[in-house]
């Protein structure tokens, strides 16, 4: 892909150059670094792009934004949930002056890790933050604000929502980038078919079919479970299936395209690749084949006990089978009082 977007730098003086542009919300910052992490290629992607906008990389203002026309922007990757009130309205902004709109990471795609927070609210968060916290000293109890007069005026800070939504429940997307980050094979890819006008249909994630297991090295069997551990606690480690050593893995239910590198380091599957084709939740999905496994061996059914008490063994069910995608799965939060 690489030599076929070099072979267009013959014709990028003879053609105007496409503009991107990248924009991060509710996210940690990774997926910034993995547009890095294409390393020289960076270098077949200048030869081709202009970015328009980039704010942490470069010194963009919000007003440049909005002085553009309308679609002046060829392709926004856009990557983060949204959290807040400002996050909101550059999505939008975003939308209406980018022809393509890109949701890059599992933030934007699924909600990602940010999206955990669905199982509180705006007080709740609010309270462990800066208040009910050992490591935070604030004796008067104050809480962000979105407006504060100060002696020299008034200081504004957007609204924190109460729930932690996709990209898509935001926007229009046209296309999906999915990972914790995007692989630099994966980022390639999406350039390289927006650089010789070859995207796949409206709504497409650019990513293979596969699941995480399809790429995985280690060999399968039917083998049953009857102790669920987390990876610290093996005993002996065995180069065989993660799942029939009793560790909680997500390649079942979780789309490949990473080549299973965290596989690849002795570290069960987290499901950054989102859920598989064709399933609608990817935590459900996951607790089915977690439960196709558990069992003794030679016996033919668990009793309600033996069940219960394997599924105890799960620590964090909601951080091992929503990690990335709470907002995006069929129960996407807690249920608050009015």
């Amino acid at each position: 892909m690489s030599k076929e977007i070099k072979g267009k730098k013959k014709e990028a003086g003879k053609k105007k150059k496409l503009q991107l542009a990248f924009y991060w919300a509710a996210s940690c910052g990774g997926c910034e670094i993995a547009v890095l992490d294409i390393n020289e290629k960076i270098l077949d992607v200048v030869a081709i792009a202009d970015v328009l906008f980039w704010p942490v990389a470069m010194d963009f203002k919000y007003k440049d934004v909005e002085a553009m026309k309308d679609n002046h922007i060829d392709v926004c990757f856009f990557n983060g949930s949204i959290r807040t009130e400002e996050q909101e309205h550059i999505a939008k902004l975003l939308r209406k002056k980018s022809k393509v709109m890109v949701a890059f990471g599992a933030c934007a795609v699924n909600g990602g890790i940010p999206g955990l927070a669905n199982i509180a609210n705006r007080e709740e968060v609010f309270n462990v933050a800066y208040l009910d916290n050992p490591s935070t000293d604030n004796p008067k109890k104050i809480t962000p604000k979105t407006s504060v007069k100060v002696k020299e005026g008034t200081l504004t800070l957007p609204e924190f929502y109460d729930t932690v939504r996709t990209l898509d429940q935001t926007i229009d997307v046209d296309y999906y980038l999915p990972g914790c980050p995007p692989t630099p094979d994966m980022i390639m890819t999406a350039v390289g078919a927006i650089a010789e006008n070859k995207l796949p249909p409206k709504g497409s994630i650019i990513g293979p079919l596969k699941s995480v297991c399809d790429e995985c090295r280690f060999e399968k069997s039917e083998k049953k479970i009857k102790q669920i551990k987390r990876i610290y606690e093996l005993d002996k480690w065995e180069e065989k299936c993660l799942l029939e050593q009793g560790v909680v893995c997500l390649g079942p239910a979780t789309r490949g395209g990473c080549d299973a590198r965290c596989l690849d380091a002795n570290m069960p599957c987290t499901g950054c690749g989102g859920p598989t084709p064709n399933s609608l939740d990817q935590g459900a999905k996951m607790m089915s084949a977690l439960a196709s496994i558990l069992g003794i061996e030679g016996e033919e059914k668990m009793s309600d006990e033996e069940v219960e008490k394997l599924i105890d063994q799960i620590v964090d069910p909601i951080g091992t089978f929503y990690k990335y995608g709470l907002p995006s799965a069929l129960i996407n939060r807690k249920v608050m009082k009015k």
